[in-house]
């Protein structure tokens, strides 16, 4: 296990080098040189988000048009999940610095644990908040169009006002897409105008993964969907852009008998939120670490896997006490957990952690 490298080798170091060619200025470093090198100075960045695509995870026969331009490997932040790394792409900030700690994540002024996805309790139930000022401002596509830079993003239709979206787009021009054809043809359109950062979304290969696990046809059929689309933003571009992707986290397949369920009367003075694979506990951690024959760290030991920078004005009152960290390859359910659920990602083992760098100009 390790922590991202915040310094030079993660998600939120692309960002802040797209941001520094492009805009001169960024509240992050760019990413290590050597990174850097590999991807040439533009006019106008394609950059596409394949989620769930760890770097592991190329090794897939489908995955050869993807692997022939991967150039390297970055780290995904902490928690390897989708939205704490959206959230990094959508401000340039590190977890620590953007508050959205988790993706199942206390939030106190509305009284529950809050799937960041849906903005829903746990079990379902809607909930009210201002999603609009959620995250810091400005954020990084507000700092884009302050310096002339037009932020668009391309994503599947009906995304455009989902809670997820209007939490992380203000400010940016949303262009939906019905059909995969669609998407990277829009893609490829958008971003044949010099001055531009064009940010596609790919759900794909998560859904995949987590329903059906990367043994599956449904995994092979989402590989082979998404290479394709890659190949069809990529095959013709503009002399003036560079197409870059990456990744938000990684996948493990976990069977049903590496489950570790808690058991329900725990439930009765805790709070549990973040991954199956680094379970939050607002409460007692230690003596429930000890039940259930997990490791357990303390708020106080974990702080910086959340990244440096300065926190965020609520990290203290969203962050857990402590986390329950099962071994690789075993998740810890609590009882609003899904359990059908195959493929699973949270933790800082290296299939989780690392995601690749592509690029194609």
């Amino acid at each position: 296990m390790q922590i991202p490298d915040y310094s030079g080798g993660s998600l939120v170091n692309l960002i802040a080098e797209f941001e520094l060619r492009l805009a001169g200025t960024a509240p992050n470093p760019g990413l290590h040189p050597e990174l850097a090198a590999m991807i040439p100075e533009a006019d106008t960045y394609l950059f596409v988000l394949f989620d769930g695509l760890g770097d592991h995870q190329l090794s897939h026969p489908a995955a050869a048009p993807l692997l022939a331009d991967r150039v390297g490997v970055l780290d995904a932040g902490f928690p390897t999940t989708t939205t704490v790394s959206m959230a990094t792409v959508a401000t340039g900030l590190t977890p620590a610095e953007h508050g959205l700690l988790g993706y199942q994540l206390w939030v106190p002024e509305t009284g529950h644990i809050v799937n960041t996805i849906k903005w829903t309790t746990q079990w379902g139930e809607a909930l009210e908040h201002d999603l609009d000022s959620f995250l810091p401002a400005p954020n990084l596509w507000e700092r884009l169009d302050a310096h002339g830079v037009e932020p668009i993003t391309v994503q599947p239709w009906g995304f455009d006002d989902s809670p997820m979206s209007r939490t992380l787009y203000r400010g940016c021009r949303f262009e939906p897409w019905s059909d995969e054809d669609e998407a990277a043809d829009a893609a490829v359109q958008l971003a044949a105008v010099p001055g531009r950062f064009v940010f596609v979304y790919i759900p794909h290969i998560d859904f995949a993964a987590h329903v059906a696990g990367q043994d599956s046809e449904d995994y092979q059929e989402a590989m082979t969907i998404v290479a394709r689309m890659w190949e069809q933003m990529t095959r013709k571009l503009p002399d003036h852009v560079v197409a870059v992707a990456t990744a938000d986290h990684g996948h493990i397949d976990v069977p049903q008998d590496r489950q570790i369920r808690i058991p329900n009367p725990a439930h009765n003075d805790r709070r549990f939120g973040g991954d199956a694979r680094v379970c939050f506990v607002y409460g007692d951690t230690e003596s429930l670490a000890a039940e259930l024959g997990v490791d357990w760290l303390p708020r106080a030991e974990m702080e910086h896997w959340w990244g440096p920078g300065v926190h965020h004005l609520a990290f203290d009152d969203r962050a857990p006490d402590g986390i329950l960290l099962p071994e690789p390859g075993s998740v810890v359910l609590h009882k609003h957990s899904d359990d059908r659920l195959i493929g699973q990602h949270g933790g800082l083992t290296d299939a989780e952690r690392l995601i690749p760098l592509l690029v194609r100009s």
